[in-house]
């Protein structure tokens, strides 16, 4: 039963694929792990890992020794989750990914009441832009926007996320108003380089939105950045035309430092999910989490969207 324990220790190697990456994920130091995993490979009789200077990958015994590790810790992970499903309290780490942008002006500020109000529960929030590898990083709950790629992943949404075409003042001034979806080709359109949907701005042909019609404008300008916080700020410097959540441009709308323009053209309407691993039982701690978002943020019309037309 000695190579039991050190399951966790082998299957948390062969995802890292490093010992180093691996002591680093267990809070262990390198040499602890690779005299676990000898020990493991010496109870068992047989070699694991081919090891070099530079890789280090499974032989072939080690490959269908990882397929019965791997389900005996899912297993083993399940077992917790449907017992602390019974718990009074919420309690636990919660590891949750989220968007720079989206996490600071939204989920950020709310932490502190989560946290007052479930004080068993410690979270590790990881705030980035860029495609985490959800399982192997070993999140509890990430927060994703827009079109959702196909996964193992379920996703539970939180509430919608609508997009506007718009400028400054100073910029429309300059450089007038664009009156249809192609008259975007004479501007200068500021792009965020992560968003899901796909290079193409979509439109609704009928304001009405009751066909799934598109006119798609390849947007072109001088500036392209991974950051929505940076693109909202050329936007506000007068830069060009920015299409973006309104969760970000709603209050420079309602405070005129920002114009809509294309009203009469939406753009179709998205989503803000939480999404976890497919599990048979839901952590208490998740689902909680969950639960208070949808609460403080959620809605057919968030708060970001209180006071627009």
């Amino acid at each position: 039963m000695s190579s039991f324990n050190t399951l966790p220790i082998f299957v948390a190697l062969v995802e890292a694929g490093s010992f180093s990456k691996a002591g680093e994920q267990l809070n262990t130091s390198k040499s602890a792990v690779s005299k676990r995993i000898s020990q493991l490979e010496s109870d068992l009789g047989v070699r694991l890992f081919n090891r070099t200077t530079r890789s280090l990958t499974l032989t072939e015994a080690g490959e269908e020794y990882y397929d019965y590790a791997s389900q005996a810790i899912s297993l083993a992970k399940e077992a917790e989750y449907a017992v602390s499903r019974l718990q009074a309290k919420p309690k636990g780490k919660l590891k949750i990914s989220v968007p720079m942008t989206f996490g600071r002006l939204y989920v950020s500020n709310l932490i502190p009441t989560f946290l007052a109000l479930y004080p068993d529960i410690q979270i590790e929030m990881v705030m980035d832009d860029k495609r985490q590898d959800f399982i192997k990083q070993g999140f509890d709950i990430g927060i994703r926007i827009g079109q959702l790629e196909d996964s193992s992943l379920v996703a539970k949404k939180i509430a919608l996320c609508r997009s506007v075409i718009c400028a400054s003042e100073a910029y429309l001034a300059k450089h007038g108003t664009p009156q249809k979806p192609h008259d975007l080709n004479d501007h200068n359109c500021l792009y965020y380089s992560y968003f899901r949907a796909g290079q193409d701005w979509l439109f609704h042909k009928k304001a009405d939105k009751k066909e799934n019609e598109f006119i798609k404008v390849t947007p072109k300008g001088n500036y392209r950045v991974n950051n929505s916080d940076a693109l909202h700020d050329a936007a506000i410097a007068g830069l060009g035309i920015v299409n973006m959540p309104t969760f970000i441009v709603g209050p420079d709308l309602v405070r005129n430092k920002l114009t809509q323009v294309l009203t009469h053209y939406p753009q179709p309407i998205h989503g803000i999910y939480a999404i976890f691993p497919e599990r048979k039982h839901l952590a208490t701690k998740v689902r909680v989490f969950i639960d208070f978002l949808q609460q403080e943020i959620g809605g057919d019309t968030p708060i970001w969207d209180q006071g627009l037309s």
